[in-house]
């Protein structure tokens, strides 16, 4: 099982795996630990991550860039128009309302949702695991933004299913920051909480979390963000002041070109990193539009001068985490700065006055997300055994349930009235489950929303569920049972309906017992019913409504007065003769907004198709790089080492060929598929394998032969040896040994003639493999003759001491062992891979008496 962490940033994402002796961040292919976020779609193939960031410049229109901003979120969105006037590629309303991406791939243009181009990610970052792990990744942990909606979440499980990826868990980022650092700390207090401040200015976002600590266990105790406040916000103020500013000077406006804006945003990303440890710096881009050099200059009072906008924002998450921790700056015993952009020093010094202590930076600030990510996931695998340490996550919105149910007038014509319920509030711990109990006749509807939309920038209704079709065997109102869960990921469901029917027994009451039935099921749907170890609650909402609602309606749906109570008063009077019937609902589940399961198996086909096709253009390349090292490496070889291995004819012939494939390969061999490519090679190597063949024969001859002579000396010498040890070697053996060295060497003699006569540039007639050859013969004849043992002394009969019998081994002739069997099953147990040492000479025994009783 592959226990990997994905932390997919908006600008980069970062890969760590757990070993026996840790946590490591792996490297991609240019031995980077942060792998560029990036898409790039070519005529032929698509370029992911640090390859699609080599070719954003050249490509900007079809390189696809800050993902993560674009999932799960409507185009109609305030926010997600703002980012998609600083994006360089198309992107337009689909029919769905949510955003389309358009893109040339392939010759012709092509439009991918935002998921879609999500999972071609994990796929890059799933290929960087495998390659370092050498075997297939599919369970994982990936981190999130804690404020993700649960159509973003959705979406992030999604992508990961296109990528042939099953997450186990989806983190919030704050939370993997927090389990990072908490699971190493081992001075931990037992009873006293320990409160972390965890700051994570990142590229896009700003999110912040206050962790209470204990030994052993971590409690999220609140969260806040600021979505739009982070690294790029200060890139895209110093683009905003230089594109005036060269506006003014050089009389050139950047935002009429594409790839004039990649690089002055891309100068000002590296201008802020220079201004963090500078307290100035220059801006120096050549040719940067209609050929004209610029240069600028800034000092960081001045770029923090025009950050002042963004910088007045840092504050309120910070208040606002404090509020909902009901704590104070004083219970805050450190703060912990991470994220790509928490290097600015104007954002440590607000948070340094803010604390009134200075933030620490005890974790990498790039990678302790991947890093808690992957914790998380070893803690959730059997492969690790991790240090017992539990965390205590809380959710960071509130989510209600609302229904349609009949007023007390419905009779008469009166409409419908709609009642809600929260049944996840702000800080409900994850996972959990809570149950409602429904009296309905027929199919109803639930919907899913959030309770209070102020801090989204999204629609309230994240789901419906339409229960039903039922039947009730009585004719009347059907009690039922809806459970809903919140997930380990932050994703509500309505997991499943169960109609509950009380059915009367014909078996008379003999026992008190037989109330047992109805007391389960009363267990079951207690409002007071304990947590199990998992936090799951089972919670019935009408106990839970029963005080407020003075009708005496049940989970919001208003009964009549009496009914509720003639249930309590049958099911006390009448327990001993009933059971529960359960009998499970169909539940019908719409998602606004998600990817419908149909289409997620059509991505994922489409995803294998284009990665095929990538893999192919891999392929075609190394081909015809393999190709083109032949035609250079055979030409330089030509005039050097194999000079002598070639006639000068042979040698003109063989360089006008190179020359040919040369020219083609530039010009109508550009592009071609792999299998012409594979042919050109080997049409070259049928002229170039035997010169170097050649050359090998000449420079690898000599130590075999050598090596041949010395066996043939070696087994000579012992044939013709006085030593004792050979004395009991027949006569006529030696002399068979003798006459196959002679006619080895005679062989060897002969064909050494014949090769010397040749020149070095004709094929050579004494072939290193013959000579091992016969090698192999002269060994297989010589040695059993010359490595017979001395034939073994007579033994000299010893009269044995006559032995007291042990354990009953004298038996006689045809009797059976006692043990005998028992010997047999010892057999069979010593065969097994598992035998105590404590009973080895016990069965050594048995074995013994076995064997004389046979």
């Amino acid at each position: 099982m592959s226990v990997v962490g994905f932390d997919f940033g908006n600008e980069s994402g970062v890969v760590a795996v757990a070993r026996q002796r840790g946590i490591d961040v792996v490297l991609n292919d240019e031995s980077k630990r942060e792998t560029p976020a990036i898409v790039c779609f070519g005529e032929k193939q698509r370029f992911l991550g640090t390859a699609g960031a080599a070719s954003s410049m050249m490509n900007p229109k079809n390189t696809i860039s800050q993902i993560k901003r674009l999932i799960g979120r409507q185009f109609s969105d305030p926010e997600l128009q703002r980012d998609l006037k600083a994006l360089p590629f198309s992107v337009t309303e689909g029919p769905d309302g949510y955003p389309l991406i358009h893109a040339r791939y392939l010759g012709e243009m092509r439009t991918f949702t935002p998921t879609q181009v999500l999972g071609m990610v994990f796929s890059d970052l799933k290929t960087i695991a495998e390659k370092n792990l050498n075997a297939a990744v599919v369970d994982c942990c990936i981190g999130i933004p804690v404020y993700f909606t649960d159509l973003q979440r959705r979406a992030v499980m999604d992508a990961a299913t296109i990528a042939g990826l099953h997450p186990l868990h989806l983190i919030h980022e704050t939370t993997a920051t927090a389990l990072a650092y908490g699971i190493y700390k081992t001075d931990l207090p037992e009873n006293d909480q320990l409160n972390v401040a965890f700051v994570d200015v990142g590229h896009a976002s700003l999110q912040v979390c206050i962790a209470g600590f204990k030994k052993g266990q971590l409690k999220i105790l609140a969260h806040s963000f600021d979505r739009n406040l982070g690294g790029r916000d200060f890139d895209e103020a110093l683009f905003q002041h230089f594109a005036a500013k060269f506006k003014e000077e050089y009389k050139i406006d950047v935002f009429q070109n594409a790839r004039a804006c990649i690089r002055l945003r891309a100068a000002c990303e590296k201008l802020k990193k220079v201004l963090s440890a500078n307290p100035e710096a220059p801006l120096n881009i050549e040719c940067l539009m209609d050929e004209k050099d610029v240069r600028g200059f800034i000092k960081r009072d001045e770029f923090e001068q025009i950050s002042i906008p963004i910088l007045e924002r840092v504050k309120k998450p910070l208040e606002k985490a404090l509020a909902e921790a009901g704590l104070t700056t004083e219970n805050i015993h450190a703060v912990e700065v991470v994220g790509s952009s928490s290097r600015v020093p104007a954002i440590m010094r607000i948070l340094t006055e803010f604390f009134g202590k200075e933030p620490r930076r005890t974790m990498n600030a790039s990678e302790c997300v991947a890093k808690g990510s992957a914790l998380q996931c070893a803690i959730l695998s059997p492969t690790f055994k991790v240090r017992e340490f539990k965390v205590n996550e809380s959710f960071p919105f509130s989510i209600a349930l609302s229904w349609k149910g009949p007023s007390p007038d419905a009779q008469n014509g009166a409409p419908e009235n709609h009642q809600s319920t929260i049944v996840f509030p702000k800080g409900n711990p994850i996972p959990s489950v809570k149950a409602l109990t429904f009296y309905r006749s027929g199919t109803f509807a639930i919907d899913v929303q959030y309770a209070d939309v102020t801090a989204l920038q999204a629609p309230a209704k994240i789901s419906t569920y339409t229960i039903g079709p039922f039947q009730s065997t009585k004719g009347e109102r059907a009690k039922l049972k809806v459970k809903v869960r919140l997930t380990l990921h932050g994703i509500v469901s309505v997991e499943s309906a169960t109609l509950l029917e009380e059915e009367e027994l014909d078996v008379p009451v003999v026992k008190e017992t037989a109330k047992e039935p109805a007391k389960m099921e009363t267990d079951e749907c207690s409002a007071d019913a304990a947590p199990s170890t998992t936090s799951e609650t089972d919670v019935n909402m009408q106990d839970a409504k029963g005080a407020a609602a003075a009708s005496g309606a049940e989970n919001g749906v208003p009964e009549s007065g009496d009914e509720p109570v003639q249930m309590e008063s049958d099911a006390k009077v009448e327990a001993p003769k009933k059971k529960v019937k359960k009998t499970s609902v169909p539940v019908t589940e719409i998602v606004y907004g998600a990817m419908a399961a149909a289409d997620v198996q059509k991505a994922v086909e489409k995803e294998f198709e284009m990665a095929l096709q990538d893999r192919v253009m891999e392929e075609t390349k190394d081909k015809k790089n393999a190709v083109e090292s032949y035609v250079y490496d055979m030409r330089n070889k030509l005039s050097d080492k194999y000079q002598e291995f070639v006639t000068d004819s042979e040698r003109e012939q063989f360089i006008a060929k190179l020359q040919e494939v040369e020219d083609w390969l530039y010009e109508d061999g550009e592009d071609e598929t792999k299998g012409v490519y594979i042919a050109k090679l080997e049409e070259l190597k049928k002229q170039g394998d035997p010169i170097e063949q050649r050359y090998k024969e000449y420079t690898g001859r000599g130590p075999v032969i050598d090596q041949f002579i010395y066996c043939i000396n070696s087994y000579r010498e012992a044939a013709v040896s006085t030593d004792p040890k050979f004395d009991h070697i027949d006569l006529a053996e030696k002399q068979k040994v003798l006459n196959e060295c002679v006619e080895a060497e005679a062989w060897l003699r002969e064909k050494k003639q014949q090769q010397d006569a040749l020149p070095k540039y004709a094929n050579p007639v004494l072939l290193s493999a013959d000579v091992r050859k016969k090698a192999e013969a002269l060994d297989r004849v010589c040695r059993p003759i010359m490595t017979k043992p001395k034939p073994a002394k007579p033994a000299t009969p010893e009269t044995p001491s006559p032995q007291p019998p042990q354990g009953g081994e004298q038996q006689p002739q045809g009797a059976e062992s006692p043990n005998a069997g028992n010997a047999n099953a010892t057999e069979g147990a010593s065969a097994g891979s598992e035998v105590s040492p404590a009973t080895e000479p016990m069965e050594t025994d048995k074995s013994e008496t076995a064997s004389s009783a046979s």
